[in-house]
């Protein structure tokens, strides 16, 4: 009798086992459709149209929409979940979270002139000539768009005095480079498509009106860009689950600027009885440079068995357009000719093994939450973070070996650039400078820094991380979070640990945030630890 009450107490508990994993299984279908729905609902499939219509009243009702969202998603209880439908969760419910930031804090659509200045910049660059005729029927649309996007932005503006005056300065030079690239193009299509040669015209026109409506209103505009500490902390905790406040983050980053200025210096110690790096000189040797640096690198990681290579984490196309090639050899290069015109090999490991493989695998990620990209610099600190730890991290694992020692004070002159720029950040959002008074830092601490001094590449990182929060902190910052991810796993596997084992494991989590990635790769190690997204785990 005691054998039947002990199998029939086995059976109703392997019963329950098995009602509560579909009852388990039934809520992650609806989770799934959740988030598909919601991605969905708030998809812009035509930007033209979007910049041309969006308004007061329909922000409104878009916001209406996350609320109901919000909701539902908040009657979700993950506490019996695996961790890896946890880690789902969480990064649905950061993506509403940045969603609700945009419709709360910087609201973009009436505070940010660059919101619509984006638009024209984006549809000059990018031709290949004679285009398709497809292309050539986009292009004529866009280009028409202009007009109706323009005066909707003067609309939505109106109230020039919450504007933040830096905001339309950056809008302005954008507007103007945007000019110079659309009668770059005129010239273009006065050869190839003479048809849409108006069109092109028209567009330089409305250009040239919005810049003019924002230099008129300019004096009366006095709003502030930075969003403050209070905003940012909770961006920092809700959307790009980051366990750290503003101030912790502040000396995070300049404990990291003093280790890379610090070695930057050993190594011009050590190097002083050699010559100098030399760059490049033409853009066929630049290009020459550039395959062999990929070369080099598509053999260090299988040589040293670093991770898995499958078939599809090639080079592929991915060394076009974007490094020049196609453009004659300028007469005045950009900041960044410092670092990659002496030695490629930096550049390209961040640009290929971080960034083009990342997007490889994300593409090809077979989780239904996480394939493709994020949205809101979610997925900021791991995608920027891990393309900025390699180039220091491969240079310790013996890939800049055989070549001069002075690459490795390139290594460190790139280092010690991302962090003046996250340091810039986290004080403009933190309301200590305003936009000049970052490019003066900037200026007086980068390396090589008086090549900054009025450069468009300037204006463009500083804009860059005042209009996109946290950006070039979210580089410096997740180089460290992986570094820490790194120790930790190391710690714990003890002599069992493999690079490639890690690795593999670090990216099979997708491009999502480290605290995330924290939660699968020792979540098992140690099983008895509680994750949160707002605990101390660094």
């Amino acid at each position: 009798m005691r054998r039947i009450f002990i199998g029939l107490a086995l059976a109703l508990c392997l019963q329950a086992t098995m009602m509560n994993a579909a009852k388990a299984d039934t809520e992650y279908v609806s989770l799934i459709q959740l988030f598909e729905d919601f991605r969905e609902q708030f998809r812009i499939s035509d930007r033209a149209t979007y910049l041309a219509t969006v308004s007061e009243r329909s922000v409104a009702m878009e916001f209406k929409g996350l609320i109901d969202f919000e909701r539902r998603l908040a009657a979700f209880k993950d506490d019996d979940w695996p961790v890896s439908r946890q880690v789902d969760l969480r990064l649905i419910r950061a993506e509403m979270n940045g969603l609700r930031f945009a419709h709360t804090v910087t609201r973009p659509w009436s505070m940010d002139p660059g919101y619509y200045a984006d638009f024209v910049r984006e549809i000059g660059y990018g031709h290949r000539f004679p285009l398709s005729s497809r292309a050539l029927a986009e292009f004529s649309r866009y280009l028409k768009a202009t007009g109706p996007i323009f005066a909707n932005a003067r609309d939505n503006l109106s109230d020039v005095g919450k504007i933040p005056k830096d905001l339309a300065t950056l809008a302005i030079r954008d507007l103007s480079e945007s000019r110079e690239q659309l009668e770059y193009l005129a010239t273009r299509l006065t050869q190839y498509h003479p048809e849409i040669l108006s069109d092109v015209q028209q567009a330089v026109r409305h250009t040239e009106e919005f810049s003019a409506w924002l230099e008129n209103h300019r004096p009366d505009m006095n709003g502030v860009a930075g969003v403050g500490r209070e905003n940012y902390n909770w961006l920092l905790e809700h959307v790009y689950l980051i366990p750290h406040s503003i101030d912790e983050l502040r000396l995070m980053v300049e404990l990291e600027d003093n280790r890379v200025v610090t070695f930057q210096r050993l190594e011009q110690v050590r190097n002083a009885h050699l010559p100098q790096l030399q760059p490049v000189s033409s853009q066929e040797e630049y290009r020459e440079s550039v395959h062999a640096s990929i070369e080099h690198l598509m053999n260090f990681i299988k040589d040293r068995k670093l991770f898995s290579m499958p078939d599809y984490l090639v080079p592929g196309n991915y060394p076009g357009s974007w490094h020049g090639f196609d453009r004659n050899w300028p007469e005045k290069h950009d900041y960044f000719f410092n670092f990659s015109h002496r030695e490629s090999l930096m550049e390209e490991a961040h640009e290929m093994v971080g960034h083009h493989f990342d997007e490889l695998r994300a593409d090809r990620h077979p989780h239904p939450v996480r394939n493709g990209w994020r949205p809101h610099k979610i997925s900021t600190a791991r995608a920027e973070g891990f393309a900025f730890a390699i180039e220091e991290l491969f240079m310790h694992a013996g890939y800049l070996e055989h070549r001069s020692p002075r690459t490795r004070e390139v290594a460190y002159e790139q280092a010690a650039f991302r962090t003046v720029r996250a340091m810039a950040d986290l004080r403009m959002h933190n309301l200590e400078w305003d936009l000049e008074q970052a490019m003066d830092y900037a200026v007086a601490n980068a390396p090589h820094g008086q090549l900054l001094d009025g450069s468009d590449h300037l204006w463009f990182e500083m804009g860059t991380t005042l209009r996109g929060i946290g950006h070039h902190m979210l580089m410096v910052i997740g180089k460290v979070q992986f570094m820490k991810l790194f120790r930790d796993y190391a710690h714990a596997k003890g002599d069992d640990f493999q690079i490639m084992e890690f690795l593999d494991r670090f990216f099979a989590s997708g491009v999502i945030p480290f605290s995330l990635i924290r939660m699968e790769m020792l979540g098992s190690l140690v099983p008895d630890q509680q994750f949160t997204t707002s605990e101390r785990d660094y």
